[in-house]
């Protein structure tokens, strides 16, 4: 899997349900250098790496280059500590209509939802 953030995370596994939607376990790197920057002390996952995140799994689900083309209903419902949750699972519902795969994402750890956001991909 080709990813921009080299060695942020690694897909354990994943599972693709019987409707199509997609649940990956990813381990977050806790000595990745972003966390030494975001922030010193307090290291908290940045929101744009998790949406990055998001559309590298899709990419890799659906064997298929994307660009973002919008977001909606993204929210940030809790913070994401690499030290305290390194262990997220990703629920993607993906559906590829014409030139574009759309994606709605939950992402949580134990019991906390994250991340809940829809997205529009073009194929590229």
């Amino acid at each position: 899997m080709q990813t921009i953030l080299t060695d942020f995370y690694t897909l354990e596994n994943y599972e693709k349900s019987e409707t199509g939607s997609f649940t990956a376990h990813i381990k977050l790197n806790q000595e990745h250098d972003i966390f030494k920057g975001h922030f010193p002390g307090n290291p908290v996952t940045p929101g744009v790496c998790m949406m990055q995140i998001v559309k590298e799994l899709s990419e890799e689900f659906t064997g298929k280059k994307l660009f973002l083309k919008t977001a909606s209903n993204v929210k940030f419902m809790a913070i994401i500590n690499p030290f305290e949750t390194p262990d997220l699972t990703m629920q993607l519902d993906i559906k590829e209509v014409e030139n574009e795969v759309k994606v709605k994402n939950t992402t949580s750890f134990g019991e906390t939802i994250a991340l809940k956001m829809s997205v529009n991909y073009t194929k590229i």
